[in-house]
């Protein structure tokens, strides 16, 4: 048994505090409101993001960040990742050296161009930051359907140590070394959702759907080999298959916010009416100066961030993006 707490008590941070205590752990759920604390303590139940769900009894719910953090074997950063800094920051007079904390938000800061496990190892040094990310949305994990995940650590060891911790009957964990990959995969992929999102909107088809999942995926293998990624990483669970969920499900929320958009609402507007953090529009412009800091195209992301801030309408980025020159999609040195 290990002492794991969940810092952020959203509806991914709550999910994956039930996935732990259900698996045994000493587990500590904690919340920056100390009302959404004594909420959440006394109805056993988030109302708000994950309704008719059940807490277990065994989880323990704080709003107090030393009794959360202090001497735990593992701490799961579970906060948006625009405020990834921050919490890391508070939690400078909490966290030791050497201890292990397991980020589960999917973002890269715009100003820095920094990923989320550098972000908090520059904040906490002498901490082993990893990285847990796949397709799971909180929805379906808080209700026990099978989901799988990768956790991404610097060494197979730490990497088997969290693999054990999060398993479960119904949440199948693979590892791999590849953390930069992992984290690429789950920043940009919401940026594609958010194009699959806004041709849903324009009232585009399966067809559209299907070109945006596969050339996205191949703009975000293109800029994640460019930095020193590992091509098979975005074939996988944190590249493929979470831009497949993200681009598709209807609990996704920078989906949601692209459709919005494709209907007709402003970028503000949708991310309003959504309710949560839209992460993609955090990483839409990350995303857009990585490409040019690498010189990789990405002509879908690009066309996003036109969107998002300079106003041009979606159906015209999508009429961009089809009539650009004429493109090889593979090639081979016998073809002539």
């Amino acid at each position: 048994m290990a002492k794991v707490s969940v810092i952020g008590a959203g509806s991914w941070g709550t999910a994956l505090a039930m996935l732990l205590a259900g698996n045994g752990h000493d587990t500590i759920l904690w919340s920056h409101r100390e009302e959404q604390a004594a909420e959440l303590s006394k109805t056993r139940e988030h109302k708000a993001k994950l309704p008719g769900v059940i807490l277990p009894k065994e989880l323990k719910i704080t709003s107090n960040l030393e009794q959360a953090a202090k001497e735990r074997d593992v701490l799961v950063l579970a906060v948006p990742s625009v405020a990834v800094r921050e919490t890391s920051k508070k939690l400078k007079a909490c966290a030791l050296p050497g201890q292990l904390i397991v980020n589960v938000a999917k973002g890269i800061e715009a100003h820095t161009l920094t990923t989320l496990t550098d972000m908090i190892e520059e904040e906490l040094p002498g901490v082993h930051a990893c990285v847990l990310s796949g397709p799971s949305h909180a929805e379906e994990v808080s209700r026990g359907l099978p989901t799988t995940c990768v956790v991404g650590a610097r060494d197979k060891k730490t990497a088997e140590y969290l693999q054990n911790i999060f398993m479960s009957p119904v949440f199948r964990v693979y590892i791999s070394p590849d953390i930069l990959g992992i984290e690429l995969g789950g920043a940009l992929k919401n940026v594609i959702a958010l194009a699959a999102g806004t041709a849903d909107g324009l009232g585009y088809g399966d067809n559209t759907k299907a070109a945006l999942i596969t050339r996205g995926i191949t703009e975000i293998v293109r800029l994640g080999v460019a930095m020193g990624a590992k091509t098979e990483t975005f074939y996988g669970l944190s590249g493929i298959g979470d831009l497949i969920v993200t681009c598709a499900s209807r609990h996704s929320r920078n989906r949601k916010a692209g459709y919005l958009m494709g209907q007709g609402r402003t970028m503000e507007q949708a991310m309003a009416e959504v309710k949560m953090v839209v992460e993609g529009v955090y990483s839409a412009k990350a995303g857009l100066e990585l490409s040019r800091k690498y010189q990789v195209e990405m002509p879908i992301i690009e066309q996003v961030n036109q969107v998002l801030f300079e106003g041009k309408e979606p159906g015209d980025a999508v009429r961009e993006l089809m009539v650009r020159d004429k493109k090889i999609e593979s090639w081979d040195s016998s073809w002539k």
